[in-house]
C-alpha cells in the first residue's frame, strides 16, 4: 500500500530557484528510506513539502490519502499529529525534563493527564531512557538528548517518521545506536524516511536508497549502498 505518492511535482521558490524538478516517487507504508544526495540536491525541499513546510509549484504530493499541496493552512496541524519529525540540532526545551520534552506535544492536544503519562512513558522506554526521565538536556549526551527528540516525535503514534540529518552531530557509534533506535520503531510499523549524509550508515543499514541529484531523481535501489562515486 503506498503511503506517500509523489506524482510530477516541481519546486520554484521566488528566487527563481528550481530545487525539484519532474519529481515521481512512490514510498509505501511501513517502508525504511534514505534520501541522500549532495548539498543543494533538493533533499530538505522534499521533505518541507511532505510535512508542508512548502507546497509544490507544480504536481501533486499525498501523505496518507491526503493532498498536501492544497492542504488548507488551518487543516495543516492535522497533517503533522500524523507525522512525527526529528531535526538534527534535537530542539529540546531546555528548562524541561526529558518526561516533560516529550509529553509536551502531547498537553497542547489537551489530551487527558492519564493518557500522556501511559504514553510519554512508553515512548521513552521505546528509546531506551526510561532512567532518564527527570534529567534535563544538559545532563545528556547528545545521543540520549537525540532520542529524547525522537521520543517526542513518536509519543503521538504517527504512521510517518521524518528525520533530517538525525546523526549530523554524532559520533559513529551513537550513529548507530540512533538507527538502531529507528529500525525498532520501523518494525512496530511506523514508515521512515531518513535524510542523510552519512555514507557508512546507509552502507551498513542496506535499506531502500533514494538518491537526488540537482532536483531530480537519480537512484531509487532497494537494499542500497551510498556509493564512493556519488557526491554527498
Amino acid at each position: 500500500m503506498e503511503f506517500i505518492k509523489i506524482t510530477d511535482v516541481e519546486k520554484v521558490y521566488k528566487t527563481g530557484v528550481t530545487a525539484i524538478y519532474g519529481l515521481n516517487l512512490r514510498i509505501k507504508k511501513g517502508d525504511f528510506a534514505f534520501i541522500i544526495g549532495a548539498s543543494g540536491s533538493g533533499k530538505s525541499t522534499l521533505i518541507k513539502m511532505l510535512y508542508r513546510e512548502e507546497k509544490p509549484t507544480r504536481g501533486e504530493i499525498l501523505v496518507g490519502g491526503v493532498n498536501v499541496g492544497k492542504l488548507r493552512n488551518r487543516k495543516v496541524y492535522k497533517l503533522r499529529r500524523k507525522l512525527g519529525i526529528v531535526f538534527q540540532d534535537f530542539k529540546l526545551l531546555p528548562k524541561l525534563t526529558v518526561y516533560e520534552n516529550v509529553a509536551f506535544a502531547l498537553e497542547m492536544y489537551g489530551l487527558p493527564k492519564s493518557e500522556i503519562r501511559q504514553k510519554t512513558l512508553k515512548a521513552i522506554e521505546l528509546v531506551g531512557l526510561k532512567e532518564k526521565t527527570k534529567s534535563y538536556p544538559h545532563q545528556l549526551s547528545g545521543g540520549e538528548q537525540q532520542r529524547v527528540s525522537i521520543a517526542r516525535a513518536i509519543v503521538n503514534s504517527p504512521k510517518l517518521l521524518i528525520c533530517d540529518e538525525p546523526t549530523g552531530n554524532l559520533d559513529p557509534d551513537t550513529s548507530m545506536e540512533i538507527m538502531k533506535v529507528l529500525e525498532v520503531i520501523n518494525d512496530l510499523g511506523t514508515t521512515i524516511i531518513v535524510v542523510t549524509h552519512d555514507r557508512d550508515i546507509v552502507n551498513r543499514l542496506k535499506k531502500r536508497v533514494i538518491l537526488l541529484d540537482k532536483g531530480r531523481l537519480k537512484k531509487d535501489y532497494e537494499k542500497g549502498t551510498y556509493d564512493k562515486n556519488e557526491k554527498h
